[in-house]
């Protein structure tokens, strides 16, 4: 459906990024600002599936160049 345009390295950081942001929400129940943090949500789906939404409108990837 999409093309993989999320290299390696930049998938660790954002499960690491998302995983943080959604365990900051369970870990701060009292936190006015809390739900802020649901936006987790959207680098750990990025990390998961392998394609940005935003890099492809960009015209960027993170992947390696493959070579014939």
């Amino acid at each position: 459906m999409f093309k993989n345009n999320v290299g390696m390295i930049d998938r660790v950081i954002r499960a690491i990024i998302g995983v943080a942001a959604l365990a900051a929400f369970f870990l701060l129940p009292d936190a006015s600002w809390r739900w802020w943090l649901l936006i987790g949500i959207v680098p750990l789906a990025t990390a998961a599936l392998g394609t940005c939404p935003l890099y492809t409108i960009l015209g960027l990837s993170t992947c390696p160049v493959k070579r014939a």
